[in-house]
């Protein structure tokens, strides 16, 4: 099931989301967007407009401000040991931080 519509609101965003929508577009995208998006669906992917995901993720960020630095030092291939001195924190500290994160984002790595 894909949604196209005009409201660009967080909140129908999240009901879509809810009852298992698998795209969210908005129809001012282009028409080759809308056919790409029907088949990534088709092949099982989900497709959501990033102005949506965007809005979702930064009003309901469960993470601590330190929990998003740490992992942004991760997404940048940083390793335990350089967020440990980049942060002046022990590798148990970042250890511990990154089990959280993970936790809190429902991941597995």
């Amino acid at each position: 099931m894909i949604i196209l519509t005009t409201f660009a609101r967080p909140g129908y965003f999240e009901r879509a989301l809810k009852i298992g929508v698998h795209g969210y577009l908005l129809k001012d995208g282009e028409i080759d967007e809308l056919a790409d998006a029907i088949r990534k669906v088709m092949t099982g992917k989900r497709v959501f407009s990033p102005e949506l995901t965007f809005e979702v993720i930064r009003e309901e960020n469960p993470l601590t401000p330190r929990e998003q630095e740490i992992l942004r030092a991760a997404a940048f291939g940083k390793t335990t040991k350089e967020i440990t001195a980049e942060l002046y924190l022990s590798s148990g500290t970042v250890r511990n931080y990154i089990s959280e994160i993970l936790r809190k984002l429902d991941a597995k790595n």
